[in-house]
């Protein structure tokens, strides 16, 4: 069994110092813990983590930006803890590259579950078999890589970005539900799953399209979900 480095980011030294008692009965013995937001970027940048459990609230950045500046390097799952319940909060834990929200109070054990299958299903990516890139006008879509190009010019997509491209792009022309969707990538029950899609679909565009506003490529069918189209053939 691989030997995952997980990286705690937490101001508070009761919480890191349970989260790292709990995951390392659950198995996990290679756990970094860190205070402040800045170090946390350097580290994650020296030290490659498989997972990271961000903080919210930190002294210096708040997870959101640590979380901004960590997308810019790597696509390591983030599990976001946070004391705010708010769904504007989650919502905006998800758009800037989170994987996962979990509110405090919380129950470790539920975290170390969490944690098992963000890596589950990062691992399922990496052992996915050799499968042939993904040409669609001007994107190519590299499922061994994890990469997406526009004009041979890469795209910095998000992981959960990515997989909902590359579902959209698996289903090429058909019309897929919003609970489709978040059941595909997300692997949970959709329920109150709307705006999280939404969130994805407009970062997406933002990506991947000339003009997001008069989208080209994912296309919305109204009342039905989206499409993912080559606007280059009739």
């Amino acid at each position: 069994m691989k030997e995952y480095k997980i990286m705690v980011v937490d101001d508070e030294p009761d919480i890191s110092d349970l989260l790292e008692k709990t995951l390392v009965i659950e198995g996990f013995h290679r756990i970094l813990k860190v205070a402040h937001g800045k170090d946390a970027v350097k580290i994650c940048r020296e030290e490659t983590p498989d997972l990271i459990i961000l903080d919210v609230m930190l002294p210096d950045l708040d997870g959101y930006e640590v979380c901004r500046q960590i997308r810019q390097f790597s696509r390591c799952p983030v599990l976001f803890l946070s004391a705010k319940n708010d769904e504007l909060d989650k919502i905006l834990g998800l758009a800037v590259g989170g994987d996962d929200y979990v509110t405090k109070p919380f129950s470790p054990r539920e975290v170390a579950y969490r944690v098992k299958a963000q890596l589950r299903r990062a691992e399922y990516q990496q052992e996915s078999p050799p499968s042939r890139m993904i040409r669609i006008g001007e994107l190519t879509i590299d499922p061994d890589g994890c990469r997406v190009m526009k004009s041979e010019k890469e795209i910095g997509l998000t992981a959960r970005e990515f997989e909902l491209l590359a579902y959209m792009a698996q289903n090429m022309g058909r019309v897929i539900s919003r609970e489709q969707l978040y059941e595909a990538v997300w692997g949970e029950d959709s329920f109150g799953c709307d705006n999280t899609i939404m969130v994805h679909i407009r970062h997406l565009r933002e990506k991947i399209e000339k003009d997001p506003m008069s989208p080209r490529y994912l296309v919305t069918k109204k009342g039905l979900g989206y499409k993912l189209v080559n606007p280059y053939e009739s």
